[in-house]
Order: structure tokens, then sequence, then C-alpha cells
């Protein structure tokens, strides 16, 4: 296709397919919808889920679960990935709602945000994992189903993009934290900069990691038990 950008070599042979949304269509589901989720382990800003309801006529190359990419290449490609799609979307759980609920009721509430804003109603719906987050008996969960399903793995580059942005932005308002470089995640730059700076509004504060803080910053909160 002209424009798109040459595939790495590491890359070729790996697409993801249509196998699971064509058993769903065969079945009589008439709208499917891949999901998938990124933020889940981070200690600052939201978790996010994408929902990608795939064509069932025009075809995308390149996608690939967002994990095997670099930024450029998920950068590139999600507008590819939004213009293909029959329809697309992405919910939040806010760092204050993965606090007051838990991450596992937080990311029930983002991926009920991500089909709400679709425009239509999935008849059935494509997760990674083992675990349904979606519930009312519509998901089908694939154990590795972000490499292996294609509405699952377009989902994921738009979930990783759409954060990664949210990251950057937030990066201009709490400097020193690396959330452009870290996007929120575990490292130890942003531990030395809690430690120096304590937590910020944007952080999720009833995590583990606010132990041991000195008393600056933004204040521990007492929510559900995190892992």
């Amino acid at each position: 296709m002209a424009g798109r950008p040459r595939m790495r070599a590491a890359l070729r042979g790996r697409a993801p397919g249509l196998a699971h949304e064509r058993s769903c269509w065969a079945e009589g589901h008439r709208i499917v919808a891949g999901l998938d989720e990124v933020g889940r382990g981070a200690w600052a800003g939201p978790l996010t889920v994408a929902a990608v309801v795939p064509s069932r006529e025009r075809r995308i190359m390149g996608v690939r679960d967002s994990k095997m990419l670099t930024e450029p290449e998920r950068e590139a490609l999600v507008d590819r990935i939004k213009g293909w799609a029959e329809a697309w979307s992405v919910g939040h759980a806010t760092n204050d709602e993965c606090d007051e609920l838990g991450m596992s009721d937080a990311q029930r509430l983002a991926a009920r945000r991500a089909l709400d804003g679709l425009g239509v109603t999935p008849d059935a719906v494509l997760l990674d994992g083992r675990w349904d987050f979606v519930g009312g008996g519509i998901a089908r969960t694939i154990v590795g189903g972000d490499a292996a399903c294609l509405s699952i793995a377009a989902a994921s580059v738009v979930a990783k993009v759409t954060r990664d942005r949210l990251l950057r932005a937030a990066d201009n308002r709490f400097s020193g934290y690396g959330f452009a470089e870290g996007k929120g995640y575990p490292n130890p730059a942003h531990r030395a900069a809690l430690l120096e700076r304590g937590a910020t509004v944007y952080h999720r504060r009833s995590w583990s990691f606010m132990e041991g803080l000195p008393d600056i910053g933004e204040p521990r909160r007492i929510g559900p038990r995190h892992g």
C-alpha cells in the first residue's frame, strides 16, 4: 500500500488475523468488538480501555500487539486503525477512580465507557487473557489474544497511543516524574522523584508505593487493597 511505512523484519509474518471475529460472525453476531487495556500497573494516570469494531470488508496491514511496536510505529498506525474500523472508542478510569474502586472495578468501568462510546452495541466482545471484565454473557476471552486477534491488537494500539499522549501532556503539568518517558509506570527515576517531591494529584495514592514517602506532596489515601 502506497505511503505505508516499511515494516521491520522482526515483525513480518506475525500478523494477527480475523479467525475469532469470523467465528463470531458465522454464529450470527453482527457487531463484534475487540477490547484491550493499558495502564493497570502504573503508579499514575488513568487505566485506559479501547474498543475496536473491525471492518468486514476492508483490509489493514501492519497491525500488531502494541507491545511489539515502537512508539513511532504506534503513532503512525493509530489513525489508519481508526479509519479502517467500523467503530472505535476509548474509555478511562481516572487515577482517583482506581483508588476509590480498586483496579478490577476500575477496569470494568473503563470498559463500559469504551463500549458506550462506540455508537453501536456489540453482540460479542473479544478480550485478551482469561478474565472477563465486560460481563453480560457477551465476552470471549482469548489467551494471547493481543498477538493473535486483529481487533484486540488494534484496540491495544489505540489504547496505548491514547494513554501515552495523556501522560506526555501530564508531564508538562507534573514535571520531574518522567511521565513523558515512563508513562507513569514504576521505575527508579519515578521512585526517586516521589521520594524528593512526594505524590501528585495524578498518582494512585492508595497504592503501596506511597508507604515510606516523606510528608510532602499529596497525602496517601485509604482505598481498596492493591497488590
